[in-house]
């Protein structure tokens, strides 16, 4: 019998979409709250279920959203996208709803955590590289495809136009993307950058340019080695663009690349039949009136474990 997949969920991914997918106006307490983001996580994390009839599901979160090994190696990593401090840009009335969201996820009995210093992508990229087979982590966020492994049984659901229209990514669906294999994707990225990231890429050098590069020379060492081989042909310029960048070059693969060997903490990824706190949960949903979504969210779970 083949098994069910575990469902690694990109919860900042999911939840910054339904905070700005959804306006603030549609979806409040009685008392004025914004609960957008709550409500509509809640209705996209119910459809995964439904459809995708995992048996294992974990969220994954941010415990650091900018790892100081990341900035020590690019300090304009998510530079942008700092509020002050070193404290990420969120929307005011998203912050509350993330603590709701969590004792949501507590109640129903569906595992939620970070790692201490580590992004989720990093808690994402161990789960896909650790746990039983088959996995489907669920992201927006293009790094991801890093992860998408045909042997190990890793796909990634791409939900960049939203849960709706996902996209089931495999190995082929990647390299019919960009051109590359999943496993070029952390080096591809790398040469062609990523404003959203803070990763400058090298100047003059695009998504083609970077999909031709690796797959003529393999991959960016492969390049890097090539740039010293007087008789590798490069186009006029990309040899001395390439030798400019070989600095941002060294480091910036291990920015992309996403940890795979985490020690997570102590969780139970199996789907629950049911909610492990049906008292608390009926009392979530009447305080922060979701009580369509919850109940959505439950029927899933039986509708999985059916």
């Amino acid at each position: 019998m083949t098994r069910r997949p575990l469902l690694a969920v990109d919860a900042p991914s999911l939840y910054f979409r339904a905070y700005h997918g959804i306006p603030e106006a549609a979806a409040r307490t009685d008392a004025g709250e914004p609960v957008n983001a709550v409500r509509g996580f809640c209705d996209m994390l119910a459809t995964l279920i439904r459809t995708r009839r995992p048996d294992r599901v974990v969220c994954a979160l941010d415990a650091d959203w900018r790892p100081a090994f990341r900035v020590a190696l690019l300090p304009t990593y998510k530079t942008h996208r700092v509020a002050s401090g070193d404290r990420e840009e969120v929307p005011d009335g998203l912050a509350p709803q993330v603590l709701v969201l969590l004792e949501v996820l507590a109640a129903v009995g569906i595992s939620a955590f970070g790692v201490a210093g580590y992004e989720a992508d990093d808690v994402l990229g161990t789960l896909a590289t650790a746990a039983a087979a088959p996995v489907e982590v669920v992201s927006g966020d293009r790094d991801l495809f890093q992860l998408v492994d045909d042997g190990r049984g890793v796909r990634l659901l791409y939900c960049g136009r939203g849960v709706a229209r996902l996209e089931d990514c495999d190995d082929a669906a990647v390299r019919a993307r960009y051109g590359v294999p999943a496993a070029a994707y952390a080096d591809f990225a790398a040469l062609r950058g990523d404003p959203s990231d803070g990763l400058p890429g090298v100047a003059g050098v695009g998504e083609k340019t970077a999909a031709r590069l690796i797959d003529r020379y393999g991959s960016l060492a492969g390049i890097l080695a090539a740039l010293d081989d007087d008789a590798a042909a490069f186009a006029p310029g990309l040899r001395a663009k390439l030798i400019a960048a070989t600095g941002y070059l060294a480091v910036a693969p291990q920015v992309v690349r996403v940890v795979r060997d985490l020690p997570l903490p102590a969780h139970d990824p199996d789907l629950p039949a049911a909610p492990a706190d049906a008292d608390r949960l009926v009392a979530l949903a009447a305080r922060w009136n979701i009580a369509g979504p919850a109940r959505r969210l439950v029927d899933a779970l039986v509708t999985a474990r059916a």
